[in-house]
């Protein structure tokens, strides 16, 4: 199998997609995340990234769409509470009330979490992937596993959020789950 780096600052995806990260990443000032699809934002750090080493690069961007909001917080789902935080668990924390907080009161709280992983080497994009699942926003935190809006995620198939399962049963039925399986798949 070919070498595929992971291009994610975040711990928790770094976790889950089980790859070894881009040497030198902590390094490298990350690009700007200007796309208004997941599609655009995994395409461009996937490309960015490529240009750092001759393997192939794993980006992805992901979050959660919830339909009483128009689907936000969509591609701004990591930095939904502004200004950012530089510590990943206050900005979960900050993210999660934010959302609490908008969802007050209202009754349809069906959501999706997207993941798009793109593959690149050399500064082109070799393949996408996408993976989605369904569920709906709840209104309280439950569970500790996971991160980002896992304790906020109910999946209706296990009966509880992906934040009260453990990892590697959240990961065959979650979002990025999905679109690394696609994405692997391809390089075979």
């Amino acid at each position: 199998m070919r070498t595929v780096y992971a291009c994610s600052s975040n711990p928790g995806k770094l976790r889950e997609f089980g790859l070894a990260a881009l040497p030198g990443l902590k390094d490298i000032e990350p690009p700007e995340e200007t796309g208004d699809t997941f599609e655009a934002n995994a395409a461009a750090k996937a490309v960015y990234y490529s240009i750092f080493t001759d393997e192939i690069v794993l980006a992805d961007d992901s979050g959660i769409e919830v339909d009483a909001l128009g689907g936000a917080p969509g591609v701004y789902s990591a930095r939904y509470a502004t200004p950012p935080l530089s510590d990943r668990q206050a900005q979960d924390a900050a993210n999660n009330e934010l959302l609490l907080k908008n969802m007050r009161g209202v009754a349809n709280r069906t959501a999706r979490f997207v993941c798009v992983i793109a593959l690149a080497q050399k500064g082109e994009v070799l393949h996408v992937a996408r993976g989605v699942v369904e569920g709906r926003v709840m209104e309280t935190l439950e569970g500790t596993q996971g991160f980002g809006y896992d304790p906020l995620f109910f999946y209706p198939p296990f009966g509880c959020t992906f934040a009260e399962v453990e990892g590697p049963r959240k990961f065959e039925v979650s979002h990025r789950g999905l679109a690394l399986r696609q994405a692997m798949a391809w390089l075979r």
